[in-house]
């Protein structure tokens, strides 16, 4: 069971302001507000390929890690990150984008597999394991249509969220972070179950 001594939040995304605010960075927007609430200031970190912060103290302390390695490559920033903190996989939850849920909502998973998606994969290999913990945010698919999805999938998922989706997105961060920041050492199927069930009301 993930603990009070949770270790590491990961987001994902890929570096750079080209990058910044589109779907496949909301891992990063999720960090970069948790960071602000708690007036955490990231900074470089070359010996895990990424920026990293923390705040708070003893079993309470939350690290940070927004890997520079751009998605494909996220994997191999977890594992640095997990070789020189020295934590467990159960002590490690990563936020990543998903194409398959639509906007507003949230899955949450304790293991499973990449689902396609480039940076899971990478982590997946880098650890050896599916059993880490992992948050999905739906930021819907391109198309219905299969074979139109398959071409404008880059395109969507580096697009920017036009600002009615930030307006939605906003309040799902929000309520990410207040289930992050409640985790205790026996809640955590409690805040699956939130998340899991979470409906953005228009």
């Amino acid at each position: 069971m993930l603990s009070n001594d949770l270790k590491l939040l990961v987001g994902l995304g890929n570096p750079g302001a080209e990058y910044e605010k589109t779907r496949h960075n909301v891992g990063f927007m999720v960090l970069e507000k948790i960071a602000k609430n708690n007036n955490c200031s990231f900074r470089e970190s070359k010996k895990l390929l990424g920026r990293t912060c923390e705040f708070n103290r003893g079993i309470k302390k939350r690290r940070l890690l927004m890997p520079n390695t751009y998605m494909n490559e996220s994997g191999k920033s977890v594992r640095a990150a997990k070789d020189w903190f020295n934590f467990e996989n159960n002590q490690l939850i990563v936020l990543v984008d998903d194409m398959d849920l639509p906007l507003g909502k949230i899955r949450v998973r304790s293991k499973g597999s990449s689902g396609g998606h480039n940076g899971l994969k990478s982590i997946i290999n880098h650890l050896g394991t599916t059993e880490f913990k992992r948050l999905k945010i739906g930021i819907g698919p391109p198309s219905i249509d299969q074979k139109e999805r398959k071409s404008k999938t880059v395109s969507h998922v580096l697009g920017k969220f036009s600002k009615e989706e930030f307006t939605i997105l906003n309040f799902l961060i929000d309520e990410i972070i207040i289930c992050i920041e409640s985790i205790t050492s026996n809640n955590w199927e409690k805040i699956t179950t939130r998340l899991n069930s979470y409906k953005h009301e228009h």
